[in-house]
């Protein structure tokens, strides 16, 4: 008696449709986990040069949309807050009375506090600093608020 191993037409489209489907399922998986990890823009610079502090005068307020910030120059005291909107991420543009965010409505004070949601955080405030040559230097500093 041999042993033979019998592989029937029926046993092999099995087999087929199984290693197609098993495949076709990696494939798609593989698909989703490039879509779920696609980042339509590119990460901000973490850094700004803002130039030379006599760009902003005592009592200034300037807008920088290529940031997108606000910088103050409140009593020789310069600071910025980030123009995007702490509920999702919009960018704020400036009104009378300060900042609104024309995707949902939130609104800010000059001082970047909420005064109407749905936002319920205040801008982020971004650290500037003089550098040696006697510079400003915007600082975004990534995950802190």
């Amino acid at each position: 008696m041999k042993n033979e191993l019998k592989f029937s037409r029926r046993d092999f489209v099995k087999l087929s449709t199984n290693l197609l489907l098993g495949l076709g399922g990696l494939f798609g998986l593989g698909i989703l986990a490039h879509f779920l990890n696609y980042r339509t823009e590119p990460d901000a610079p973490g850094e700004f040069d803002l130039g030379d502090p006599s760009l902003y005068p005592t009592g200034s307020r300037t807008i920088r949309v290529d940031i997108p910030a606000v910088i103050d120059n409140r009593a020789g005291v310069i600071s910025a807050h980030a123009l995007t909107c702490t509920h999702l991420g919009c960018t704020v543009e400036e009104y009378e009375g300060g900042f609104a965010c024309p995707c949902h409505g939130s609104r800010f004070d000059q001082q970047g506090e909420v005064v109407k949601g749905p936002a319920q955080r205040t801008l982020r405030k971004l650290r500037v600093e003089v550098q040696e040559d006697n510079t400003l230097k915007l600082f975004m500093d990534r995950g802190r608020q």
